[in-house]
């Protein structure tokens, strides 16, 4: 195992937990991301984890269209596609060198996977009033990453404009805040 893959599966660790408690009736809930409801936040996700895997072993990834996983027993295939999402990370090789089609370092990619597993499911659990625990290594890990790549993040409309916390906020906090999160967002209700 990599560095990568063991942190991504801390995160998925704490994240399977959260999507499998996610209603039908939760899947049009509003979430921290104004432009995802919790089923395209769902899609979303899927989405990252399928092409990802196909990333650590550079190939072409597709993100022009959001699949809809939702009419699928998408609880298991997520857990089935985290699994082989944490398996490709897990080579050696997966790190190695740049990514042909995001033209980033290896390493970046992978981060950029763990930031999805770690802020999305954050995002799914404060709309469906779930709790969520990150993993403190993946969340060290991201914010050395966040800083270094927030403004091209924010510039690729990727990150939010940074939300201020307040002195001493923990990591995880700071992490929200500097992706652009409002760290005390709560579901309407």
């Amino acid at each position: 195992m990599t560095t990568i893959s063991k942190l991504l599966r801390e995160s998925a660790d704490v994240a399977l937990p959260v999507l499998q408690g996610i209603t039908d009736e939760q899947l049009t809930a509003a979430t921290p991301c104004a432009e995802f409801r919790v089923g395209d936040l769902v899609n979303h996700l899927f989405q990252v984890v399928v092409n990802f895997q196909g990333l650590a072993r550079r190939e072409a990834a597709d993100f022009s269209g959001t699949p809809d996983v939702l009419g699928t027993d998408w609880r298991a295939r997520f857990v089935a596609e985290t699994d082989q999402l944490i398996a490709a990370w897990s080579a050696e090789s997966a790190l190695e060198g740049v990514s042909p089609g995001m033209g980033l370092p290896q390493p970046t990619v992978g981060r950029m996977a763990l930031l999805d597993l770690t802020l999305h499911p954050w995002d799914l659990a404060v709309a469906t009033g779930q709790p969520y625990a990150p993993s403190p290594a993946a969340v060290e890990e991201l914010l050395v990453m966040v800083d270094e790549m927030g403004p091209t993040a924010r510039e690729w409309k990727v990150f939010g404009e940074p939300v201020p916390t307040a002195p001493g906020a923990d990591s995880f906090t700071r992490l929200l805040g500097k992706t652009g999160r409002e760290p005390g967002w709560q579901r309407a209700g």
